[in-house]
């Protein structure tokens, strides 16, 4: 990819934003190794209920090893057939797997110049790419950085119907040790990001 001659600039809080949805959707994509589980649980909140989800995502962190995480991760996500839960916005919002929201999805993301990586096989609607995409939209990893409607469009149509079902389901799962404490993190900063566009203008 070419470098941009006139970045635009990227606030702050938008960079917060794009490194929390990168942080959610890198763990989803793979069982920690031992340097993610050490950043994690360097991870420092604050008194807000993000910062608390955050606060105690880190305490699990630091008490996890690789191995029982990835046997999490397996038991989640892969399982002899299947795991615990599909994270797929079709198989949320349909019942089956390769539905409509994935044919929407590859639509949408041809608009927006994003390309799936040569070595991944798994559907683009799955939670972590759908969190990697929201990400690179906001600080521009594709293009320019989407603009406010785009990045709102993007999650109403994409991420809204579905992702705050599947980080409950998540917290919930009887599988869950690591991943209650990120389906916690995710279903709050879900719950701020849908309210935060719901108060957006365009």
């Amino acid at each position: 990819m070419t470098a941009q001659t006139q970045p635009v600039a990227v606030g702050e809080e938008d960079r917060l934003r794009a490194d929390l949805y990168n942080f959610v959707g890198l763990i989803l994509s793979a069982p920690p190794d031992q340097l993610l589980l050490d950043q994690t649980a360097g991870l420092s909140g604050d008194d807000s209920e993000i910062g608390q989800a955050i606060s105690g995502l880190a305490r699990v962190a630091a008490s996890s090893k690789p191995k029982a995480v990835e046997r999490e991760f397996n038991a989640l996500f892969i399982g002899l057939g299947r795991g615990e839960l599909l994270p797929y916005a079709s198989y949320y919002l349909t019942g089956f797997l390769n539905e409509k929201p994935l044919a929407t999805l590859r639509s949408d993301m041809a608009a927006q110049r994003i390309t799936r990586a040569p070595n991944v096989y798994e559907p683009e609607d799955n939670i972590a790419s759908l969190m990697e995409m929201m990400g690179g939209l906001i600080v521009g990893r594709f293009s320019d950085p989407a603009p406010l409607d785009v990045q709102k469009a993007f999650f109403n149509k994409h991420i809204a119907p579905w992702a705050g079902h599947f980080f409950s389901d998540l917290e919930a799962a009887k599988n869950s040790v690591l991943y209650a404490s990120v389906g916690n993190v995710g279903r709050i900063f879900m719950d701020i990001e849908r309210e935060a566009f719901r108060m957006s203008a365009g």
